[in-house]
């Protein structure tokens, strides 16, 4: 049997001291805000027709929402948008004018615009991925499936609940500040019920030859996958990032940041409230 001779002995252990004393970077946290659309843009399964915020009372709403946001002290903001760059980022932040808060209703103009200008940042990054070839969301599949195997009423069920969901919004929102709403559609338990109630609920809907509602999951695991490998993409060590997406992202954003070394979760409603 050989030795290590008391001077390797030495380095060794210095070494040994030396890397498990190195600090560890500093996490990447992450504010994921799950966001309803403010302009209409009729293209989830589901749509809520939202009251007009580019009134003077509800740009003061959205000016507080600013504030609050801004107490994270982010680095950088990423919202639900393509970029055809290398570097990811949105060339429509390049043309923002404070004027067009009372233009556009577009919630990433209304909070990511509004957000980014205040702690005047120089680029704001677009993080969404689309694709011509895969179906991300293959619920006319789902549809298909339950109509032809007695199985409709399952679906129904889901679109009655989401309906009534909708409707509570559409009613909360005349006399809920944004904030609030905002706060509601982050609340971390409601977020899981939502999924657990929609995406996992549809898991049953197959056979053998067929899994249309593994599809669906998988498709949305998919998206939301390729979205959070972006967003390391345009991060490093120490950053503070706002993540704006529509509401239906966030559980797998927020699962992504909670899972991924180096990143770390900050929740929305804590600043919302």
């Amino acid at each position: 049997m050989k030795y290590l001779t008391p001077v390797f002995s030495l380095y060794a252990a210095l070494f040994v001291s030396v890397a498990s004393a190195a600090p560890e970077p500093a996490p990447v946290q992450v504010l994921v805000l799950g966001a309803y659309h403010f302009g209409n843009p009729g293209q989830d399964l589901h749509n809520m027709q939202v009251d007009d915020v580019r009134t003077p009372a509800k740009q003061a709403e959205l000016a507080d929402v600013a504030t609050r946001l801004a107490k994270f002290q982010p680095t950088k903001i990423a919202v639900e948008a393509l970029s055809d760059r290398p570097d990811l980022s949105y060339a429509k932040y390049e043309t923002f004018k404070p004027e067009m808060l009372t233009e556009k209703a577009d919630e990433r103009i209304q909070i990511g615009f509004r957000l980014a200008k205040n702690l005047a940042h120089k680029v704001v990054y677009a993080i969404d991925e689309q694709s011509d070839t895969i179906d991300y969301f293959p619920f006319g599949k789902v549809d298909s499936y339950a109509k032809e195997h007695g199985q409709s009423e399952l679906l129904a069920k889901f679109n009655q609940r989401i309906k009534a969901t909708i409707k509570e919004m559409e009613a909360a929102q005349k006399t809920t500040p944004i904030r609030l709403m905002l706060a509601k559609k982050n609340d971390p338990a409601g977020i899981l019920m939502e999924h657990r109630e929609f995406y996992y609920a549809l898991l049953g809907l197959g056979d053998r030859a067929t899994q249309p509602g593994a599809d669906l999951n998988g498709g949305w695991y998919l998206r939301n996958a390729k979205i959070f490998a972006k967003l390391t993409q345009v991060t490093k060590p120490g950053d503070k990032v706002v993540v704006l997406f529509g509401s239906g992202h966030a559980y797998w954003l927020r699962h992504f940041v909670q899972n991924t070394p180096g990143f770390s979760l900050v929740e929305a409603s804590d600043l919302l409230r």
